[in-house]
């Protein structure tokens, strides 16, 4: 959180015509202009949205706009006398089907401009996300805030909020580390807080319960692969390229019967791109989309901003980013914030060591310490792959997929080594108690006829 700044709201007189209110999915115009210009006053101020220097207008644009179409987010504006926004705020949330998350709620942002402060519009603004979170049952409401902004703090000390930590190395701001500090508010009364299950709900689910009642809670998507080198549709094993499997010279023509089978997404990947270090397979990916309605998300060789946008503008509905992930954190933080809610991490790892280049090099680095770099870069989800597994259809890495679900709250999607339906009951039964896991790509297994693509869809409750 970045330029909460009021004085003591009890000791000043606010103007009963300045208001705050929480934005829709569209903004008009002129609220979009006025909400730029006070964001990069804010930004200039003392830093907003993790900018601490403004970005591009049309970059911050598309940020401001696609913010407003995520549903786990929340936009709030307050309004000056003569309509035009002198603050806002973005409240984040978890959505519906998460049991672990859905008792708390985030503020990610929060800013009055310079030039309105000191007239309690910092207080306004917060007792509407306050009343926000109540109204949709949130019990804990948090908040980060840099040591850098004693007026924040001081502002949430003032509205309840309770100190209760300190991160030693929250942000770089030029040559210097400057700490986090973590607040919380209880939102309902404390002895309720040990009872947040309802009454009326059980503690567990019987083990008679029917498999589709139980399913039926927490659908998973099934994301069939198509991945493409020399412009046709192959599967590797253990991503070597000199082991790669020939399905298809008409990748448009596959996805096509993808979609007439009844799933709902398609997962993408350029290879050759990957490997390159830009797209490669641009025919055969533009072909796929004219050729399908279906939402794709595409990965390899998305290395710029150019590329990215190039993409989204074509059709493709979300971008994978891999190697950019390990080697160019500031490209995905970019992206995730240029186009909330389109941009996802790959994280490709061999026994547990992100792997980078098209799976050619692997780093040092854990995929569950990329996995919290990316969701703090904003990403939308991760797919997490074990590359050992890959192709080789002896089950998914449910261990690792698991663990790495449990330490990051936005969506983790399974791949790698299904072969079987018995490996998507497997997953199906493993993310009943893990909300994280929300999807599985499945690809040789299904070009093999290993796996009947209806019966696969009906394991996983038919939200492919």
């Amino acid at each position: 959180m970045a330029a909460l700044t009021d004085t003591d709201p009890a000791m000043i007189h606010r103007p009963r015509s300045y208001r705050a209110e929480r934005l829709g999915q569209t903004i008009s115009a002129d609220d979009l202009e006025s909400l730029l210009e006070s964001t990069v006053a804010a930004i200039l101020a003392e830093g907003v949205f993790d900018w601490h220097t403004p970005p591009e207008s049309n970059v911050l644009r598309r940020f401001l706009q696609g913010l407003l179409l995520v549903p786990e987010r929340d936009v709030f504006i307050v309004r000056a006398p003569d309509d035009s926004i002198c603050g806002a705020a973005v409240l984040a949330h978890a959505t519906t089907r998460s049991e672990t998350y859905s008792t708390s709620a985030t503020i990610t942002a929060f800013f009055i401009v310079p030039y309105e402060r000191g007239k309690g519009l910092g207080n306004l603004l917060m007792e509407a996300i306050i009343s926000r979170a109540q109204a949709i049952g949130a019990k804990v409401l948090d908040c980060r805030v840099r040591e850098t902004l004693p007026d924040a703090a001081a502002l949430l000390t003032s509205l309840g909020f309770t100190h209760w930590g300190t991160h030693p190395y929250f942000a770089r701001i030029g040559d210097r580390t400057v700490r986090g500090l973590f607040f919380s508010k209880l939102l309902v009364p404390e002895e309720k807080a040990m009872q947040w299950q309802p009454a009326d709900t059980p503690l567990s689910t019987p083990h008679h319960t029917s498999e589709r009642n139980t399913l039926a809670q927490k659908p998973l998507t099934l994301y069939p692969a198509i991945d493409l080198k020399g412009g046709a549709c192959v599967r590797l094993r253990q991503g070597e390229m000199s082991e790669a499997t020939h399905y298809s010279d008409n990748p448009p023509a596959q996805a096509k019967l993808f979609e007439e089978a009844g799933c709902r997404h398609l997962h993408i990947v350029d290879l050759d791109g990957a490997f390159a270090g830009q797209s490669a397979n641009v025919k055969a990916v533009e072909g796929i989309i004219a050729n399908t309605s279906l939402p794709i998300q595409l990965g390899g060789g998305l290395r710029d901003m150019k590329t990215i946008e190039r993409w989204l503008e074509a059709g493709v509905s979300r971008v994978i980013l891999g190697s950019a992930a390990v080697k160019d954190p500031g490209l995905v933080r970019q992206a995730a914030h240029a186009w909330p809610g389109r941009v996802i991490a790959g994280i490709d790892a061999r026994q547990g060591r992100v792997a980078t280049e098209g799976w050619a090099e692997v780093s040092e680095l854990t995929a569950t310490d990329l996995a919290r770099r990316m969701e703090d870069a904003g990403v939308a989800g991760i797919i997490f792959t074990e590359i050992t597994r890959d192709g080789m259809l002896e089950g998914l890495d449910i261990d690792q997929t698991v663990t790495l679900a449990r330490h990051v709250s936005i969506p983790v999607i399974a791949s790698g080594g299904v072969g079987t339906l018995e490996h998507l009951r497997a997953l199906r039964q493993a993310a009943d108690s893990t909300p994280g896991i929300t999807g599985v790509i499945v690809g040789r297994a299904l070009y093999d006829g290993r796996i009947n693509l209806p019966e696969a869809l009906n394991i996983l409750e038919g939200s492919c």
